[in-house]
């Protein structure tokens, strides 16, 4: 056995040597349109290990290759790919001679069409958002319908969130310590400045970590390797904003060894697609390299992209059949002007710091530094004594009154009892004011001053009883990081790297705006005495604008990462191995002395710390020059987020009981097949993540139990899923075919299963029956039934047909069908408990409760499926040695309407209250949704010089 293997290894070491002859292939590349030599081209021999970059003259050359039929595959950036057959004879020297690559348009595509998807769906940067910003650098058909045709439908790559894939700049990893996802508005509208790009897919080998089981995403941003020359871009849109311009200008390296690169961008909107989602983005990026000598280069980079924009809100089935799917509640006039009261506000710069350290021609080492600051807020509005601005409020919608049911009668439900008249009277006054009244808050918030005659003469400001305030976060992160790579031989590649992190948060509530006051008083109106303070240490403070409020706490996080991996590469097989190791510790400290939490408020909490490791490896089998095979597989365990660490942040210093690390598995194999005309990948993939934790805030109505002592059965709650396992099964296909040199097919499909994989233990907590003693007012539901039902916010299916013509005088012009199926509503788990059926009053079981109703209220809302079509073209043109160019695209040409995400509300958290709510044919807590764009346009003009 062992001289098995032996005689294995010695035929894979060999077998280069064993096929080598004297047959040479040279050649020069150049663009097509202006015929200057292009550099930094990656020529490679398909599926075996001969690659090169062309020279600064555009020329490559390769000797002592395998004889026989081979593929030349020629990749840039910013061209389309060119895949050339030759046939080489023993001893045969070829010259190519010029090889023409044309520009690829398609990068007007990624470059603009990804960041329409860049806002969130929520008020946080959470797993709702569109996975396409990670594939602006692929080129597989399949990854560019995912982004770009049905990312407006916020399809998720394999059904996973962008928290498990690595996005770096220069390196440095951009995943927040938070909530282990990146924060794509602190880049936005700078696409020139970041489209050189890497992209490996799923658990593939990465040069530069060891990255997530989605993939691993590498900006760089280094000066040297950009084209030289200027763009300017002028762009108009009807998605959330309205126009664009961007200016962009590479200077090449001077022969002092200098090099640099500016840019600068702004977006703009009064009004976005949906009502009232205002938009306001300004964006800068420089960056400068000096070559020292042959072997040390530094280069450092800047970001500042500072953006502003109003939300748009979830909304039940009835508030959108009385308005319309672009309806948004959290806007109103002001002195003729529509104002959001939601906005969210990025600012976070970042200052980079590169050393290049050529050690030899086989060896490099790479470190950084980077400091990033700033902060994020989140505007709302806050109110004491006063009723809810929110004009879908449910006592303000015709719902309140058609779901009516009188009082329990004992163990049973009282009867239906609507109120038709107040109802029709409540849908006129909401269609009459269906938005924020910001002129009935300030007056509010003032007295009326009376003239001798009585009369209201004027207003003075008063106490306010309103104020638009900030969930603020201001962050600082530091970041050291080497990465070192070696060419240890012929056939092994040794990649290393390692990262440290120092996080540092500032956490709290912000006064923004009086609104016509003088003060508001900082306490909690839903409480008394201590408990209503929200800092002991000043009691009943009154607060103006500027002050913080309500929450003030800080967290401290320091990581250390390290990775390393080896790449085999041999003519008919490569083979990777590679490891990985993190250390994390978590912090908070509490700023205030919280009334309802004094004694773990304040302060320091305890340090949590996570060790975690990860191990995966891959074979690709070369088939031959147009097929391969390959296989990867990874298992990893990863620290829980600070976000779901300390479950009550806001309140207290408490940590997740028994809180552990996930655990990742993934495995996947894929079929590649390349050739001049055809180009195809199918795929298929099983990935599981295990043991989550997952925290959530709502409020609940009957969940708490009066019949075992507890004094009230509804309120504002915290609630923690632990134990979460996930499980990710599917299939893609990718195919593309040249049917004529100006036309090509493409189609690509994907198919998943996305489920929960177990039933998770739900724990509640009631703030309001904390005290003194009684510090974790925490409540066991026990284990949610949520097994088998569908993971939410992606379409598990999506298929895409499409048809692109490409003129030989530089125009182009394609269209592309759409199909997307299976998505679902996001599950509430607190209905999903044993306590669902028990009447909190009594303690027994509610005597309607059939298995058969349960099973009819608890189904999972599965949306209609959904067809999209697509147009996109351009046109470039050739002045002298200036580009002009046009790119221009109509997304969902049929103005379909459609969900793209939504949620149960957790309110009616028992039995009978959702029974009467759905009995009653217009529920008051329905599912609330979020919608996609309609037939929207985007156009993008540039001039290249």
């Amino acid at each position: 056995m062992k001289k098995g293997i032996f005689a294995l290894f010695f035929v894979l070491h060999c077998s280069p040597f064993l096929a080598q002859s004297t047959a040479a292939i040279s050649g020069k590349v150049l663009d097509s349109k202006t015929m200057q030599p292009l550099a930094f081209v990656v020529v490679s021999i398909q599926n075996t290990t001969f690659t090169q970059i062309t020279e600064t003259d555009g020329s490559f050359n390769f000797t002592a290759i395998p004889i026989g039929e081979q593929l030349l595959l020629f990749r840039n950036q910013s061209y389309k790919e060119a895949l050339y057959p030759v046939t080489i004879a023993l001893n045969e020297t070829i010259d190519l001679g010029i090889i023409l690559l044309e520009e690829d348009q398609f990068n007007d595509q990624q470059n603009t069409v990804v960041r329409l998807f860049e806002n969130d769906l929520t008020d946080d940067n959470s797993g709702s958002e569109s996975t396409s910003g990670l594939l602006q650098s692929s080129r597989d058909a399949f990854q560019q319908a995912a982004a770009f045709n049905w990312g407006q439908a916020r399809f998720r790559i394999r059904g996973l969130d962008s928290e498990n894939a690595t996005t770096m700049i220069n390196g440095v990893t951009m995943n927040k310590l938070f909530d282990g996802r990146p924060q794509w508005g602190n880049w936005g509208g700078l696409n020139d400045a970041t489209r050189n790009q890497e992209f490996s897919v799923g658990t593939a080998p990465s040069d530069y970590a060891f990255g997530g089981i989605l993939g691993t995403q590498e900006i760089n941003t280094r000066a040297s390797i950009y084209r030289p020359g200027a763009r300017i871009t002028f762009s108009g849109t009807n998605t959330n904003y309205t126009f664009r311009m961007m200016a962009t200008y590479a200077s090449g390296t001077s022969n002092s060894g200098w090099s640099y690169v500016v840019s600068a961008g702004k977006r703009y909107a009064q009004e976005g697609y949906f009502e009232g989602t205002n938009y306001d983005g300004n964006s800068v990026f420089a960056s400068i390299e000096k070559t020292l000598n042959d072997k040390h280069a530094i280069n450092i980079s800047g970001f500042y992209t500072p953006n502003t924009r109003g939300k748009n809100s979830p909304n039940t089935d009835e508030v959108t059949q009385l308005t319309s799917e672009t309806y948004n509640s959290y806007w109103g006039f002001q002195n003729g002007k529509k104002r959001n009261a939601r906005e969210k506000t990025i600012a976070e710069p970042i200052i980079m710091l590169n050393h290049y350290y050529k050690i030899n021609d086989r060896t490099n080492l790479n470190s950084s530094v980077m400091y990033q600051f700033g902060k994020v807020g989140n505007t709302n509005l806050d109110y004491q004594n006063a009723n809810s601005p929110d004009p879908t409020y449910f006592r303000k919608l015709p719902s309140y009154y058609s779901s009516l049911f009188e009082r329990d009668k004992g163990e049973f439900s009282g009867a239906f009892v609507p109120d038709f008249e107040n109802a029709e009277k409540s849908r006129l006054a909401f269609l009459a004011n269906p938005q924020i009244d910001w002129e009935a808050m300030y007056r509010a918030n003032q007295n009326p001053v009376l003239g001798n005659n009585g009369q209201i003469t004027g207003y003075e400001p008063a106490q306010s009883r309103y104020v638009l305030y900030e969930d603020r976060t201001d962050d600082q992160t530091l970041v050291a990081n080497s990465n070192f790579n070696t060419q240890f031989s012929d056939n092994l590649i040794i990649n290393a790297g390692a990262s440290f992190r120092d996080f540092k948060s500032h956490n709290y509530q912000k006064v923004v705006d009086l609104l016509g006051g003088t003060f508001f008083e900082d306490i909690d109106g839903f409480y008394t005495g201590n408990q209503s303070q929200s800092d002991l240490n000043n009691p009943n403070r009154q607060v103006v604008v500027g002050d913080a409020y309500g929450y003030n706490y800080k967290y401290a996080a320091q990581t250390l990462d390290a990775f390393m991996q080896f790449k085999f590469s041999y003519n008919k097989v490569d083979f990777y191995v590679a490891q990985s190791y993190s250390n994390a510790t978590y912090q908070r400290d509490g700023l205030y002395k919280n009334g309802i939490y004094e004694t773990i408020s304040f302060g320091k909490s305890e340090p949590i710390n996570f060790e975690n490791f990860g191990f995966k490896t891959g074979i690709t089998f070369k088939i031959s020059g147009k097929k391969s095979l390959n296989f990867n597989a990874a298992h990893s365990t990863r620290a829980p987020t600070i976000r779901n660490t300390f479950p009550n942040a806001r309140l207290n210093n408490a940590i997740v009981d028994g809180l552990q690390s996930e655990a990742i598995n993934s495995l996947d194999a894929t079929y590649v097949y390349r050739s001049p005309k055809l180009k195809s990948r199918i795929t298929g993939y099983y990935s599981t993540i295990k043991n989550a934790t997952r925290t959530a805030f709502y409020y609940a109505e009957g969940i708490f139990d009066n019949g075992a002592g507890y004094t009230n059965t509804n309120g504002f709650v915290s609630q923690t899923l632990t134990h979460l396992d996930r499980k990710n099964i599917g299939a893609e296909l990718s195919f593309e075919y040249q049917l004529t040199i100006t036309l090509k097919s493409t189609f690509s499909a994907a198919y998943g299963k996305f489920t929960y994989d177990n039933n998770p233990n739900v724990t509640i907590s009631n703030d309001a029956l904390a005290t003194v003693d009684n510090t974790k007012p925490y409540f066991d539901f026990g284990t949610a039934l949520l097994k088998n039902y569908k993971q939410a916010g992606t379409p598990q299916q999506g298929y895409s047909l499409g048809l692109e013509y490409r003129d030989p005088t530089y125009w182009w012009i394609g269209t592309n069908a759409n199909y997307l199926a299976d998505t679902y509503i996001d599950v509430s788990p607190i209905t999903r408990t044993n306590s669902f059926y028990t009447n909190p009053a009594s303690g027994f079981t509610f005597p309607e409760a059939t298995e058969e109703r349960a099973a009819t209220l608890l189904k999972q809302e599965k949306f209609d499926p959904i067809l999209l079509v697509n147009l996109i073209g351009g046109k470039s043109w050739r002045i002298k040695t200036k580009t002009l160019g046009l790119f221009a695209s109509v997304n969902n040409v049929l103005d379909t309407k459609y969900k793209t995400g939504g949620y149960e509300q957790a309110r009616n958290a028992n039995f009978r209250q959702l029974n009467q709510d759905v009995s009653s044919g217009t529920p008051s807590f329905g599912n609330k949704y979020f919608y996609g764009y309609g037939r929207t346009y985007f156009v993008n003009l540039y001039f290249s010089f």
